[in-house]
């Protein structure tokens, strides 16, 4: 989800957990990385613990019971190179761009589709780019809606704290629409699919995945953001970050993203 950071949020409850997760947390011999500083520490013994906030398909959302995605098989990587499992903590997305849910100690990085930007780089520290994304405009199929100019005086649906959400509102007083947040990508799309709103603003590649399976709906334009999804950890986390950056470049050289990516959007991804 190409987010943004929206608001601060009251930490002082979560200092105890910072605390505790500290207490028990458990030392990874990466051997002997100097940038990483040698060796990570986990927030959960035997585990590698992943903030993320559900749904996001076909990033991270649940199925039968577990949550699956592209952004899950990627940290499998990194888990599996530490000799550790997985472990996903839904949590809200405000925590997860705000750095608290990391600065906490609720979990040891951040994997949420979530767009690289300035902002949240004064934060948090992110790996290098690992997806490319734009916004993308999703309409009740055989509406008169093709673009932005066409809301006028119309409701266009954003997710909270996202880039889709900063796009609309730098552009509102242009086209002369108004917002209306929603807490997630499912009520989002729901609410488009039901005509609660004339539209909706998100991230590309999950409203390709959503029409998919709703014939009802449609992609009618794309907007341009250049945005890239990185994986986040804690600001100063070097060891870790390291590992991932290492742990993603050899999967895109020996076939393991290609053959990731293709399971999650039926293809393998455009060459650079």
């Amino acid at each position: 989800m190409a987010r943004r950071l929206t608001r601060a949020l009251t930490l002082l409850p979560a200092f105890a957990l910072a605390i505790t997760a500290t207490s028990c947390a458990e030392e990874v011999n990466t051997g002997g990385d100097s940038e990483a500083g040698g060796e990570i520490t986990l927030v959960n013994e035997g585990k590698l613990t992943t903030c993320t906030h559900l749904p996001y398909k076909p990033f991270q959302f649940t199925e039968n019971g577990k949550t699956v995605g592209f952004d899950v098989d990627l940290v499998d990587l990194v888990a599996e190179e530490l000799g550790v499992e997985q472990e996903v903590f839904d949590t809200s997305f405000e925590s997860i761009e705000s750095g608290a849910a990391l600065d906490t100690g609720q979990c040891d990085l951040a994997a949420a589709g979530m767009s690289i930007t300035d902002v949240r780089k004064k934060v948090m520290d992110f790996s290098e780019g690992y997806y490319d994304a734009n916004q993308a405009l999703l309409v009740k199929k055989g509406s008169d809606i093709s673009d932005l100019s066409d809301l006028k005086g119309k409701v266009l649906g954003v997710q909270l704290g996202t880039t889709g959400e900063k796009y609309a509102e730098e552009h509102k007083e242009e086209f002369g629409y108004t917002t209306r947040q929603f807490e997630d990508l499912a009520l989002l799309q729901t609410a488009v699919k039901t005509g609660q709103v004339a539209a909706g603003i998100n991230d590309n590649s999950v409203f390709y995945d959503y029409v998919k399976n709703n014939s009802d709906v449609e992609v009618t334009a794309e907007f341009e953001t250049g945005e890239e999804y990185g994986i986040a950890v804690r600001k100063g986390n070097g060891a870790l970050l390291a590992k991932i950056n290492e742990v993603l470049d050899a999967a895109k050289s020996d076939g393991r993203y290609d053959e990731i990516y293709e399971k999650w959007f039926g293809q393998k991804p455009e060459t650079k």
